[in-house]
């Protein structure tokens, strides 16, 4: 290709740690963007919930897509005649073949932290090596300027890294402690100045709750909630839905909202929120406490959240060791993408969040394979009713890594009932209007800017193929044999070699199990 366009530059110099240098240059440092680009051969999965189209030609001008030109059909050669033709300086990529798709949106995605030893390239890098171009971050801890910079950072195309949303965990570095409702409206308009995007709640008391939501509101910042057990008492998923949130993540609180003779979890008396298998153990039986799908609470739930243009983001792929451990933990990536850090932050630990493998067994995991059933339901018909339903990961916990988790996630809604086509939807369009990007961004459309996965096998047979590892077939010479894997991954029109990132998250990793082991 030609040489690319220089980058957005910033503003005012940015001091970079080793870490944050890492992600800018560097072997897998991105191709563009271009002033022209032409993709050539396509088959094209725009995201909109359309069916394939293909072969087709994608024409990219200054990161805009201009043109989405059809350029033949299914096993008939291209007609070169009506092809965009490239001029001088043009780049043009030879994707014959292959299948584009809108770029990712990871609508719960933390970067990860101290405690997991994981860097900002390492996650970065595994992130855009799965297609994801947009996250929505909602916090790790690592600080709002820290989180503000890196969106910046991305913003510029400074940084090998998706798209940043900084949705900032309420009460975060407030100045004084939040037990009023002016209290709330200060600390809403602080991370508003700071440039946040949006607030993450896990629960407060209700005139406070409503307070900051309708301050966030009024200055235009997103919300979502993780209706935490030691505060869904005062507002499970519909009474936050009624006061104004936007979101709700996991799935904490809405069987709440479907209880029908009870108010409270059946909590055993010997319960501990700190003990978290405690914690994980009876969430795994609390769908079955909630009314049961197709009966009239059931349904005047939804009902009410669908008028209130609610939002689920279940994260179906963050709890699936609860139902499956062993699947989780001998996932086949660890070995060569898991961090050694990451790995031990897995095991069974008391004071480590999310390693609540205690005395772990089948009994447990029965019930959280009937739990997955109905809140499947759930999500499913909610998305037949023509609900919002996005896809988020939450990976760094729980035996799930950083890109890997977000394909699973796929899976798992296709699991859920979503026809693959939804599937893709849900990962790209509804993640862009879930946090009101989906004019410029979320579908492959004219007009729109070039956030593009590229994969050499078809999505929609197989979602398997987008993983890191691809998926296994037997070759034509009755060989077992690797295929897919995303080759491509264009965030802001700047093209990045997905298979170089993987290996450079390969090389960090055994970096770090040299380390491991000279220590």
């Amino acid at each position: 290709m030609p040489d690319a366009m220089p980058r957005n530059g910033a503003t005012e110099p940015i001091n970079l740690s080793e870490a944050e240098s890492n992600s800018i240059k560097g072997s897998v440092d991105g191709d563009g963007p271009y002033k022209r680009l032409i993709i050539r051969g396509v088959n094209l999965i725009d995201g909109t919930g359309s069916p394939m189209l293909g072969p087709v030609d994608l024409i990219i001008e200054n990161d805009r897509i201009t043109d989405i030109r059809i350029v033949g059909y299914p096993g008939v050669p291209i007609n070169e005649s009506i092809r965009a033709q490239a001029g001088p300086g043009d780049a043009v990529l030879d994707a014959s073949g292959m299948f584009a798709l809108p770029g990712f949106f990871d609508t719960h995605a933390h970067t990860g932290g101290l405690a997991q030893g994981t860097t900002p390239d390492y996650v970065y890098k595994l992130w855009l090596a799965h297609g994801i171009t947009t996250i929505r971050e909602p916090g790790s801890f690592n600080g709002i300027d820290w989180t503000m910079r890196h969106k910046r950072l991305s913003d510029e195309n400074r940084i090998v890294a998706p798209r940043i949303q900084a949705y900032i965990g309420f009460g975060s570095e407030a100045e004084e402690p939040i037990i009023s409702p002016e209290a709330a409206r200060k600390w809403v308009q602080m991370i508003d100045k700071k440039g946040a995007d949006g607030i993450k709640f896990f629960g407060v008391h209700p005139d406070i709750y409503a307070a900051a939501l309708d301050e966030a509101d009024k200055l235009g910042l997103g919300s979502m909630a993780h209706h935490a057990q030691t505060r869904v008492v005062y507002n499970n998923a519909l009474t936050s839905a009624r006061q104004g949130l936007k979101t709700m993540t996991h799935w904490y609180g809405l069987p709440e909202a479907l209880f029908t003779d009870r108010r409270i979890q059946d909590y055993p008396v010997d319960y501990n929120y700190q003990n978290e298998q405690h914690r994980f153990e009876e969430a795994g039986r609390l769908w079955k406490q909630a009314a049961s799908p197709g009966t009239e609470h059931w349904n005047e739930v939804m009902n009410e959240l669908l008028e209130l243009d609610f939002t689920l983001n279940p994260t179906f792929t963050i709890y699936e060791a609860s139902r499956d451990l062993m699947r989780a933990r001998t996932a086949e990536w660890h070995e060569e993408y898991t961090l050694p850090s990451l790995w031990k932050f897995y095991q069974p630990n008391r004071v480590a969040h999310g390693s609540y493998w205690f005395n772990w067994g089948t009994e447990q995991e029965v019930d959280w394979r009937e739990n997955y059933k109905l809140w499947m339901a759930f999500v499913n018909e909610y998305k037949n009713r023509g609900g919002r339903v996005t896809l988020g990961s939450d990976a760094g916990y729980i035996y799930k890594v950083y890109g890997f988790a977000y394909i699973r996630e796929m899976e798992l809604m296709r699991e859920a009932g979503f026809h693959p086509l939804e599937v893709l939807m849900s990962a790209s369009l509804r993640g862009a209007e879930e946090l009101g990007v989906d004019r410029e961004i979320g579908t492959i459309e004219i007009g729109k800017l070039a956030d593009i996965v590229l994969v050499d096998a078809n999505p929609l047979a197989n979602l398997q193929v987008l993983y890191g590892t691809g998926a296994i077939r037997v070759s034509e010479a009755n060989e077992p044999e690797r295929y897919g894997g995303i080759s491509y991954t264009i965030k802001d029109g700047v093209v990045y070699d997905a298979k170089a990132l993987r290996e450079e998250v390969r090389r960090i990793v055994e970096e770090a199990k040299i380390t491991v082991l000279q220590d």
